[in-house]
């Protein structure tokens, strides 16, 4: 695993530059097929590459905010466009209605805070916004939130891993169990849903029983 993360992140943000990662945050942010995008990881590795002189910091925090804010945007107008058929959409390579099912009930408990919260939750963050246009909220509230969450998410990661970077000398020595931890935490609300969904766990015993 922690090959893996070392190989697809470093050396993809140092070849990508400002510009892949402004795709990335843009397409995590509310398109379909940004749902499996390693949002968390790559901001907080982009911020310690920051610290090591590969990116400009503050270059860094403003590409990936305005990539945020605008994926939103993005999702939010396309659900408001599609509307509830989005529930009757056919499952396929880029799109799953479980995905929009855990979304939604993510959004009816949290409400508009949900636009904040879902940020740091994957695959509910990329869905989050589509589902706020599919419930007409209205743009000006889902505009503030929007905001909010998305400098939350973007400044407080990057500056995390420049921070760190800046202040901890060797610190890439422990970054790959850094990144890992911070997938972990990333990936651990949706351990607990699925613990607690007896479906899910039912798929899981059938999976295994079968391997």
């Amino acid at each position: 695993m922690e090959s893996l993360i070392h190989f697809n992140l470093i050396p993809f943000i140092k070849g990508a530059g400002y510009l892949g990662l402004f795709a990335i945050i843009f397409s995590e942010s509310g398109l379909f097929v940004g749902f499996f995008l390693p949002g968390d990881s790559l901001l907080f590795t982009a911020g310690f590459l920051a610290s090591q002189g590969f990116l400009n910091i503050w270059v860094l925090m403003g590409v990936t905010f305005i990539g945020a804010v605008l994926g939103d945007s993005v999702g939010y107008a396309f659900g408001k466009r599609i509307g509830p058929a989005i529930f009757s959409r056919e499952d396929s390579l880029l799109f799953n209605r479980k995905n929009i099912e855990r979304s939604r009930a993510f959004y009816e408990r949290y409400g508009t805070k949900a636009i904040i919260l879902a940020r740091f939750i994957p695959v509910v963050r990329t869905f989050a916004p589509i589902l706020a246009g599919v419930g007409q909220m209205r743009y000006r509230t889902f505009l503030m939130f929007n905001v909010i969450g998305g400098f939350l998410w973007t400044i407080g990661l990057s500056a995390l891993g420049y921070y760190l970077g800046s202040a901890i000398p060797d610190i890439d020595r422990y970054l790959l169990p850094i990144i890992a931890l911070i997938i972990f935490f990333s990936v651990l609300p949706t351990i607990i849903h699925v613990a607690r969904d007896k479906d899910s766990r039912e798929k899981i015993r059938i999976f295994f029983k079968r391997s």
